[in-house]
């Protein structure tokens, strides 16, 4: 008998995790906290085990505790007398709703058993829907860019809440960043929209990131050698006249770093 917060990720309905799509099939209820996250959970159950509930769009404390409050004593009783899930787009543990119901049930229905099913994250969404490689030792830092709020500092930041694309954008631009900005990826709800140009998306939408990377930064990858070789000498061979297929000093380097790091495994 457990009450399961269950990730649902980015929007797209076959982007739920196996794991995730197993509890909702099973579960007893699905709560859902808004429109989004119901069209993506009703790809997976039927109406019938839907349950809504209703969070007031306020910046008020008291009716958000209240709400949430009343969010809970619904979903305590059946979650002490079956499986209960509430889902949520993106990670339960990720800029996500599911922390106040889980420290609601903490205070007030503590005997509640509770579990947290991951699910992909626009942390991790966002790399693959806007080309973005982040690199194997950088720094990456998560901020929050409602309001047209400019955040700088670290050398690269993914950028949540983007509500006003083209004063975020005068800020970071004025800091030195590059920025790359990125509308309901992986979102069966709305057009998708990858961009740099901040006038594109000047309308208010709570689902847009951006990302954002100093000008001046500069990482030298090992293969990138590879890159820089001509066909001559990619094809040449060693001294004893053996071509190198897989030595060679950057392969070694690349071998060491990846045993550093845990990966030597099988070198898959």
């Amino acid at each position: 008998m457990t009450l399961y917060g269950v990730g649902l990720g980015p929007g797209e309905a076959d982007l739920v995790t196996v794991r995730g799509r197993e509890i909702l099939e099973n579960a007893d209820v699905v709560y859902s906290p808004g429109r989004l996250s119901r069209t993506v959970a009703l790809k997976h159950v039927d109406e019938s085990k839907i349950g809504d509930l209703d969070f007031p769009m306020t910046r008020d404390e008291e009716k958000l505790r209240a709400a949430w409050k009343e969010a809970a004593a619904e979903i305590a009783p059946n979650a002490r007398d079956g499986d209960v899930a509430f889902v949520t787009l993106g990670d339960p543990n990720v800029y996500s709703t599911f922390g106040h119901l889980r420290r609601t049930i903490d205070a007030f229905h503590p005997e509640v058993e509770l579990e947290i099913v991951p699910g992909v994250s626009a942390v991790t969404a966002f790399a693959t829907a806007m080309g973005v490689e982040i690199e194997a030792g950088a720094g990456l830092s998560l901020r929050e860019a409602a309001s047209g709020h400019s955040p700088t500092g670290p050398d690269r930041m993914i950028l949540f809440k983007v509500t006003d694309a083209p004063a975020t954008h005068e800020g970071l631009v004025e800091a030195g960043y590059d920025v790359t900005y990125g509308r309901r990826l992986f979102m069966e709800q709305g057009e998708t929209i990858v961009t740099d140009d901040p006038a594109e998306i000047d309308e208010r939408d709570y689902y847009t990131l951006a990302y954002a990377e100093k000008e001046s930064l500069e990482v030298e990858q090992a293969t990138a050698a590879f890159l820089e070789e001509d066909d001559a000498t990619a094809n040449d061979g060693d001294s004893s006249g053996e071509p190198v297929a897989d030595g060679g000093e950057v392969a070694v380097l690349e071998h060491a770093e990846g045993c550093e790091s845990g990966d030597c495994g099988g070198h898959r």
